[in-house]
């Protein structure tokens, strides 16, 4: 797999990835984004990110290496999340086709690799919803430890928000005491 920036190419790749209700369930409302609002609101986001964030930040399409196919997307940015004080928050979406493959883990590692020794950040930051079970193997794969559940309102609450949000961190100083960092 690698990571590049988005192009206007990706405009159908992406609205497909997040046109996915099972890719959305746990994310923002728990719906798929219909793909208007992909074309005209969300890739345009990420490409004005290149120009605004400093370099290395933003999402990146991820594409599978040999095919060049699209996978989905990782992220490096301010945290922006509910519940988040500060840090560099990791993100990602994958398309259903590829889950189980090992790509969310490969992906989170590079990006927390990336922040640590190309980036010089101080502290990597993640969230997601407490029955996320899946989301939450990848981040501790990555490195990140769980630091609180937490329980934010929702103004529209999906399946599964009764049991709240996790947060897992990662630090500097912690990143270099793993093997392999």
């Amino acid at each position: 797999m690698r990571l590049r920036r988005f192009t206007e190419a990706d405009a159908e790749s992406l609205a497909a990835l997040h046109g996915d209700p099972e890719v959305m369930r746990f994310i923002g409302d728990g719906r798929p984004v219909p793909r208007a609002v992909v074309v005209e609101r969300a890739l345009p986001a990420i490409l004005r990110d290149y120009d605004e964030l400093p370099d290395g930040f933003g999402r990146y399409a991820a594409m599978e290496t040999a095919e060049e196919s699209f996978l989905g997307w990782f992220s490096l940015r301010p945290a922006s999340s509910v519940g988040l004080c500060g840090g560099i928050e990791l993100g990602y979406r994958l398309r259903r086709a590829v889950w189980g493959r090992g790509y969310a883990t490969e992906g989170a590692r590079a990006l927390v690799r990336h922040a640590f020794a190309d980036l010089g950040v101080d502290r990597v930051v993640a969230t997601t919803m407490t029955i996320n079970t899946a989301s939450r193997r990848v981040l501790e794969k990555a490195g990140l430890r769980l630091v609180r559940t937490f329980f934010e309102p929702w103004p529209e609450p999906i399946e599964g928000a009764e049991h709240g949000d996790v947060e897992y961190a990662l630090t500097r100083k912690a990143w270099q005491r793993l093997p392999g960092s």
